[in-house]
């Protein structure tokens, strides 16, 4: 199994981050990667970048060292209606919308039924692209009604590569919602979610776990660029794939 696009990339501006665009594209072609996203941290998290960041993000080229950049943003959820820290605006600007749950940006306690309800809610999102790092025993939520939110709206649930890292849990619900995805029919995306430009690209263990549960790779968006380009297009113009 190849992935050669990243949709979950970070760059200096989410100041925990540490490589400049120049330096993630200029990897990423180094490695045969063909596109990423830039979906850097938004306000809601103490060192996010400044919402600025997201609305002049027009300037960039669409490739940038024989890399397509999808211009995008990691938005924190900010209660448990789905309210987000980034506003249609902004968030209608760009090209690849990442939503994810960060503890620091949180700022209503919530049960497992009302995340879920607020992940459901986002799905029907337009603006909303994927749900990040769904893995995080923290924010656990009901998995077949999450997923089948996100097929009746056609929408990618992540395979973050650091959900690996963390402890044995995030590991076993990573695969419980891979296992349900493929059952489902529900897309997925496989990402880095790189804060340093040698990580963009590396999936070792979220590939070694898809291919052992046989995850059928149509349902992976991002396996190259044209694979995701027509993913977008079609989506976006109110078809299914």
């Amino acid at each position: 199994m190849k992935i050669l696009t990243d949709l979950h990339t970070h760059t200096c501006a989410s100041t925990h981050a540490y490589s400049t665009i120049m330096e993630n594209t200029a990897y990423a072609s180094q490695i045969g990667v063909e596109a990423i996203a830039m979906t850097d941290h938004t306000p809601g998290l103490e060192d996010g970048a400044h919402r600025w960041h997201f609305y002049n993000q027009n300037v960039l080229p669409p490739v940038i060292n024989g890399v397509h950049v999808l211009k995008g943003a990691e938005v924190n959820i900010i209660d448990i209606d789905g309210g987000l820290d980034l506003r249609q605006e902004y968030l209608e600007r760009l090209d690849w919308v990442v939503v994810s749950y960060h503890s620091y940006a949180l700022r209503d306690p919530c049960t497992k039924s009302r995340r879920t309800q607020c992940y459901i809610n986002l799905l029907s999102n337009p603006h909303v692209d994927m749900l990040g790092h769904c893995g995080s025993p923290i924010f656990d939520f009901d998995i077949d009604a999450v997923l089948d939110a996100a097929k009746a709206n056609d929408k990618v649930i992540e395979i973050n590569e650091n959900s690996f890292s963390a402890r044995g849990e995030n590991i076993e619900i990573c695969r419980n919602i891979a296992i349900t995805c493929g059952e489902k029919g529900v897309r997925i995306s496989v990402d880095s979610d790189a804060h340093f430009c040698q990580s963009i690209g590396h999936f070792p263990r979220s590939i070694e776990m898809l291919e052992d549960i046989g995850f059928p790779e149509e349902l992976i968006v991002n396996t190259d660029w044209t694979k995701l380009k027509d993913y977008l297009n079609n989506r976006k113009s109110g078809k299914t794939v």
